[in-house]
């Protein structure tokens, strides 16, 4: 088969595309045909040796989506040939046209959701599932998405839209149609110097981007507001003081870690592939990057090129 290796940490380039042996199955496990495969910020981090040691050579990738064509000890028959999903953990193995996945992770998937659908489900949907436990948004709610165009913030606007609230997205000036279509209110391109002037009022904001466009963000909240974090893609977290929650009896609550393993993450991806089965979440998709240009797919979501879940077609 073909999978993309890494010797070394680095940057995209590091990513390479060859021929590699079969993975067998071992017990429990079953060997999945990908057809879809997760592409993730964190992959990136991975990537450049932010999460600390791993074994070289490796084959990035913690999201795959496809067929069940081989199995394990121990695995029951009736997986074979089925549509699964499956997030392989602090393992890797995703980029490649085989990966090996526990049967515990496997979820099947109806003929009528993409296995491209899918992959942008199984670990992005479960971290929104579990933002949004946190958020507990209402009708009432005026709700400002950072990064609205991306993966996790298309399925928070959408689902702002879900309860009745209204909703405002942050997006980069190209991607504010993409923004508006998903079923926002307004987009504003915080890119923009001035971009938060005249905003006020906003009663939660869904906060994944750190840095300065959270410190921004955290000032549009009215009285009694709520800003919630789920990361930093801008490379800081956002500077938060008691100072400024005092001032308007503010709070802001981190929704990662041990928030977001309360419920467990098996529960989450499972709301998460339920609520695609039902039309409650419809992920944003990138146009899919092919298997051999995952490092083309690294350097697009670093640069913030693209929208929505980045996946890879064998």
């Amino acid at each position: 088969m073909f999978a993309i290796r890494q010797y070394e940490f680095g940057p995209a380039e590091n990513l390479r595309f060859e021929e590699v042996p079969d993975p067998e199955p071992a017990a429990g496990q079953v060997r999945v045909t990908v057809a879809a495969a997760g592409v993730h910020l964190v992959d990136t981090t991975i990537r450049k040796g932010g999460f600390g040691p791993v074994g070289f050579p490796m084959t990035p990738g913690r999201e795959v989506a496809g067929v069940v064509t081989a199995l394990g000890e121990d695995v029951p028959g009736d997986w074979l040939g089925r549509r699964v999903v499956a997030h392989l953990g602090q393992a890797s193995g995703g980029y490649a046209e085989l990966a090996v996945a526990g049967v515990g992770a496997l979820h099947a998937l109806p003929d009528d959701v993409s296995f491209e659908a899918a992959v942008a489900m199984i670990g992005t949907g479960r971290t929104v599932v579990g933002v949004l436990d946190a958020a507990k948004l209402t009708k009432d709610d005026v709700v400002l998405v950072t990064s609205a165009a991306g993966g996790m913030g298309a399925l928070f606007v959408q689902e702002a839209r879900n309860v009745g609230a209204q909703v405002v997205g942050l997006a980069g000036g190209t991607k504010l149609d993409l923004v508006m279509d998903n079923g926002a209110d307004a987009a504003i391109d915080y890119t923009l110097p001035g971009w938060a002037d005249g905003l006020k009022d906003m009663t939660v904001v869904l906060d994944g981007v750190g840095g300065e466009a959270g410190a921004q963000a955290l000032k549009t909240l009215g009285a009694g507001g709520r800003q919630i974090i789920y990361g930093w893609a801008s490379g800081a977290a956002t500077p938060i003081s008691t100072e400024a929650l005092f001032a308007n009896s503010l709070t802001a609550t981190v929704a990662l870690g041990p928030g977001l393993m309360r419920r467990g993450l098996r529960v989450l991806e499972d709301e998460a592939m339920a609520g695609l089965a039902s039309g409650r979440f419809v992920p944003l998709v990138h146009p899919p990057f092919a298997l051999q240009d995952a490092a083309a797919a690294h350097v697009a979501l670093e640069s913030r090129a693209t929208a929505g879940k980045v996946v890879l077609k064998p």
